[in-house]
């Protein structure tokens, strides 16, 4: 009777085990979201200026310390900068807020810092600036390439009919004489417009095609600059 008292009891004692739901695991809390890194603000160069500091290496180049404000949640930076005259561009990583770059001299760029975080793929991106980097012997500095403000690269308009082209030119000597503007349905486009002083003008499109133009610039001293090729879609 005993033995079969304690078979009892082991059976029992299993079915109540077994039949007791396993308490649920303790849920893992997730980690502390990684803050979004914040935009740098550029301090030198300077934009549309002429950077006359830095180290001079031989006639053809320099070397220049670019500097920005820290920026938040910021663990390091690239910053990128292109040759407004070949439009080819390159970057340098930076952990601190400043970057010292092999320049040649006499020549335009453009230049911007963009903030990365650990263990997030999210960037930000500060303003772009324009500079001419000093170069021997050089008085006069040709203009800046003119930017698209209207319509923009790649966009759609609604229809034909005259549309106004629309842009900005700076220049580090402040002597931007006129515009001619290249404009038609060639990729590179060769017919003119003609030439203003404004920084804007009408041109006849018609439905169905891509227009393709480009600003060329010129000081008084007949330095010029060509703009990269810009284009938009009629519908």
């Amino acid at each position: 009777m005993k033995i079969k008292y304690l078979i009892g009891l082991l059976v029992f004692g299993s079915i109540v085990s077994c039949s007791k739901s396993d308490p649920s695991p303790t849920p893992i809390p997730d980690p502390d979201p990684i803050p979004d890194p914040v935009a740098a603000t550029l301090v030198f160069p300077d934009n549309n200026t002429e950077c006359n500091e830095g180290t001079v290496l031989n006639d053809t180049q320099s070397s220049v310390t670019f500097q920005w404000n820290a920026s938040a949640n910021t663990d390091s930076y690239v910053v990128t900068l292109r040759n407004l005259d070949t439009n080819t561009s390159a970057t340098t990583n930076a952990t601190t807020n400043a970057a010292d770059i092999t320049l040649l001299r006499g020549v335009p760029y453009e230049w911007y810092v963009t903030s990365k975080a650990n263990g997030t793929t999210v960037t930000a991106a500060s303003d772009k600036w324009k500079f001419y980097n000093q170069g021997p012997g050089v008085e006069n500095y040709a203009p800046f390439p003119a930017e698209v403000v209207s319509p923009l690269r790649g966009s759609s308009v609604a229809s034909s009919g005259t549309i106004a082209l629309e842009w900005t030119g700076s220049d580090v000597d402040n002597d931007i004489a006129g515009y001619e503007i290249l404009f038609g349905t060639d990729v590179i486009p060769t017919t003119s417009l003609g030439t203003t002083s404004d920084t804007t003008l009408d041109a006849t499109i018609v439905s169905g095609e891509i227009y393709y133009w480009r600003v060329i610039t010129t000081d008084d001293q007949g330095n010029t600059s060509q703009s990269e090729i810009f284009d938009f879609r009629v519908n």
